[in-house]
């Protein structure tokens, strides 16, 4: 898998990259999670208008090797997305309240829509499916937000469309409702659990 578990880094690179997570962060962990609950009508929606986005296979669980290679594929396409889409609403974009799932078609759109493109991208890259969960979570305003989180061998780490940086799950602060099963996307779990304190972010972040 180029990009996601073949991709190597120098042993000193890489050493370096994860001394600076270590440092720059909260140990990362990987977010507990319960059992089946119900899928959002967005995803459904989507799958609905892309059949063959949703049509596929069960795959065994599978997480990203944190490489500093890696982590710079996850940082660029996370700016990359964060740059390149307008952020509106879903109302002033859709002209409607029911969630609308999709990807930058018009270079517009909401949380979703981020998350759901740098899925693609990674996807493309090389990134195990298993290993991008679309994820539904209370914001630090208490409002619904969608991100994407990314299961590591370090830990479950975000990519959000409010933030450039990358943080470990439990760095958001976020309550974590529900995501994707690694094993089929189809399928939703239950988390309800606080994401930890939401690290003050510097102003290059």
């Amino acid at each position: 898998m180029v990009g996601a578990s073949s991709l190597q880094a120098t042993p000193a690179a890489a050493q370096s990259s994860l001394l600076k997570l270590a440092s720059t962060r909260p140990a990362a962990s990987s977010a507990s999670v319960g059992g089946s609950t119900s899928v959002p009508y967005g995803w459904l929606d989507f799958c609905h208008r892309r059949p063959k986005e949703c049509k596929v296979p069960a795959l065994p669980a599978a997480s990203v090797k944190l490489t500093a290679q890696n982590m710079s594929i996850l940082k660029r396409i996370n700016r990359k997305a964060n740059r390149s889409i307008k952020p509106v609403s879903n109302y002033d974009h859709w002209g409607t309240t029911m969630d609308h799932w999709d990807y930058p078609v018009d270079g517009k759109g909401d949380c979703k829509i981020y998350a759901l493109y740098k899925r693609k991208l990674l996807q493309e890259a090389g990134f195990p499916r298993q290993a991008l969960l679309m994820t539904v979570v209370r914001d630090l305003h208490n409002e619904g937000h969608t991100i994407l989180t990314v299961k590591t061998d370090k830990g479950d780490l975000v990519l959000d469309n409010l933030v450039d940086e990358i943080r470990p799950w439990n760095a958001t602060g976020y309550y974590f409702l529900k995501r994707q099963s690694q094993q089929n996307p189809n399928t939703w779990v239950s988390i309800n659990q606080r994401g930890g304190t939401a690290k003050r972010l510097s102003p290059s972040s």
